[in-house]
């Protein structure tokens, strides 16, 4: 085979070395990477999401949904609290192939910021009021302590945002590349363990920075925890400051960042610092600009904080945040002291101030505006003006009298929220699933409804506490892998050899809530699956299994451990 070539006179310099292939950026602002590599990145680029809310209000609004520019409608709409609802009769084999425009409705789904679970009945009453007129009585509670509605149009919406904004409430980045809800302790201020109520820094954060340009173009969603009590799921968010007692200074935070579950689970990594209330915003807003500045913008299943703490660590990571965010170091501190056994605040207990809070549960996080309106007006009726949401779909009332405390549970119970629930109802959660979520593969919430009545029918009286979660798709939202039974929603082939709705199953997870737990993620067996309509019979089975072969004390995620494979199928 002839080779073609030119030759090179003896007087001629040799060819120059070629330069080394520079490494492909990953988007990172502060390496001056400012250029969009993605879709969402050119959205944000284009026009900042927050200017949305204007089109919606003088345009969309008054032309309705045909309207709406694509860009605004799957994209900048998400920062005002706002998702397409998924058209109702597509089936679940059908998620991943139909375009967006082909799988949406012209409803939406609309969030509903409540920070730090925080309600008074006013808010309450309003709440009700905008589900039983504009949302077909929907409204749920979700695991980041919001209420979410369906059905909402976008011609109601100047309405619905004048309501809530008129008793302090907002959609302001319920959604969005941009700081999600703060979740706080449902008992924040009233706990007689609670040495600092953290609330003045959610509500300074809030105040500060929700809403502000500075921070509405972030790399993906940012969630934040801060609570004195091990009661919220600090692990699983981008930053979470938990009280602990310092032996010099007193009261402050521990801080965690990079924590995400998702289809890529990490936990967060404390930092090893000690922070003061009056200096959780500027630490907080010290990590956001770490994530705006140097997160990874190139691929969206990359873009999350847990990435670049990874890759970091957290030695580098501090470092960044003193020298180059804060201008100051930070004061070293010790790990915050975890509670005896987890806590959920469901039942009746003691506040500081000699009232009760009574904690009660809806199942699997599904309420209605009626129901809320009936909440507000028995809570009303024993002299609260205070509820508060949590982290795990239930909700509580606050400032009870002690002499008026059983009739509030009996009162409770007659509009279906359980004070005293069975294991069952108390440790279920569930997403959205493929009733209303256009990610979604299967049905939830009415799947975790009917699993919880059947268990309820079966083993009424089962004494342990096991947390099942129920997820219609791999993005977890409702935390699948950090629960006793998690159900990750998915096709699988039913007894016809046909593709029906079903559920890979992951077994004894859990987060650090409690002396003793190790966080981890659930094990999955090899094949574990099971059909949505063999569920019940499933999980019913290895509660037995569990019941008969447990040792004194051993949890459910011990005895997971232990036990041989087929104990658990």
């Amino acid at each position: 085979m002839a080779v073609s070539s030119t030759p090179t006179r003896p007087d001629q310099p040799a060819p120059a070395a070629r330069a080394p292939r520079r490494p492909r950026g990953e988007g990172q602002w502060a390496l001056g990477h400012r250029e969009p590599l993605n879709p969402n990145e050119r959205i944000k680029k284009d026009d900042d999401p927050l200017n949305v809310r204007d089109r919606i209000e003088n345009i969309y609004a008054h032309r309705g949904f045909a309207s709406i520019d694509p860009q605004d409608l799957r994209g900048r709409f998400r920062w005002w609290g706002l998702y397409t609802q998924r058209k109702a009769g597509i089936d679940g084999g059908r998620t991943a192939v139909l375009e967006p425009h082909e799988l949406e409705d012209e409803f939406f789904m609309l969030r509903v910021r409540v920070d730090g679970g925080q309600l008074n009945l006013a808010q309450l009453r309003v709440i009700a009021e905008i589900s039983r007129e504009f949302a077909r009585d929907t409204a749920d509670i979700t695991d980041r302590q919001n209420i979410q509605y369906h059905w909402i149009r976008v011609e109601d919406m100047p309405e619905i945002w004048r309501r809530l904004e008129a008793v302090g409430l907002q959609t302001t980045e319920a959604c969005g590349d941009c700081p999600r809800i703060v979740l706080g302790s449902p008992v924040a201020g009233v706990a007689r363990d609670e040495l600092l109520d953290p609330t003045p820094a959610i509500d300074e954060i809030v105040r500060r920075y929700v809403g502000d340009k500075q921070f509405s173009n972030l790399p993906r969603k940012f969630k934040t925890s801060i609570s004195w009590l091990v009661d919220t799921p600090y692990e699983a968010n981008d930053i979470a400051f938990l009280g602990v007692d310092h032996p010099e200074h007193g009261p402050g935070f521990d801080v965690w960042v990079g924590g995400g579950l998702s289809t890529n689970p990490m936990l967060a990594k404390r930092l090893g610092v000690w922070v003061p209330l009056h200096e959780v915003p500027d630490v907080w807003a010290g990590v956001v600009g770490i994530f705006r500045d140097y997160g990874y913008r190139r691929l969206r299943n990359r873009a999350r904080l847990k990435f670049l703490v990874a890759d970091w660590g957290v030695e580098r990571f501090r470092e960044v945040l003193e020298k180059d965010y804060l201008g100051r170091a930070l004061l070293d501190g010790p790990a915050a002291e975890l509670p005896a056994k987890p806590v959920d605040h469901i039942g009746v207990h003691p506040q500081r101030d000699g009232a009760n809070y009574v904690g009660a549960a809806p199942v699997v996080g599904r309420v209605s505006g009626t129901q809320l309106a009936a909440l507000a007006d028995v809570v009303e009726a024993h002299g609260s003006d205070r509820v508060r949401l949590t982290p795990y779909q239930k909700l509580l009332v606050l400032d009870v009298a002690p002499e008026r405390t059983e009739e509030l549970v009996t009162a409770l119970r007659g509009i279906g929220l359980a004070a005293r629930p069975s294991a069952w109802r108390r440790g279920t959660m569930a997403c959205t699933g493929i009733e209303f979520c256009k990610l979604a593969i299967v049905e939830t919430k009415r799947r975790g409804e009917e699993l919880v009545a059947r268990l309820e029918e079966r083993l009424r009286d089962f004494d342990a506490d096991i947390s099942i979660h129920l997820n219609g798709c791999p993005n977890a939202c409702a935390r699948t892998q950090v629960a006793d039974i998690g159900l990750k929603g998915q096709l699988v082939v039913g007894p016809d050899g046909r593709q029906v709705e079903g559920f890979q199953v992951h077994l004894g997870g859990g987060l650090g809530m409690a002396a003793g737990q190790t966080a981890g993620f659930g094990r999955k067996l090899r094949g574990l699956k099971t059909t949505a309509d063999d569920l019940p019979e499933y999980v019913e089975r290895l509660a037995r299994r569990y019941l008969a072969g447990r040792t004194d004390g051993e949890s459910f995620a011990n005895w997971v451990i232990r036990v041989d494979e087929e104990e658990l199928r």
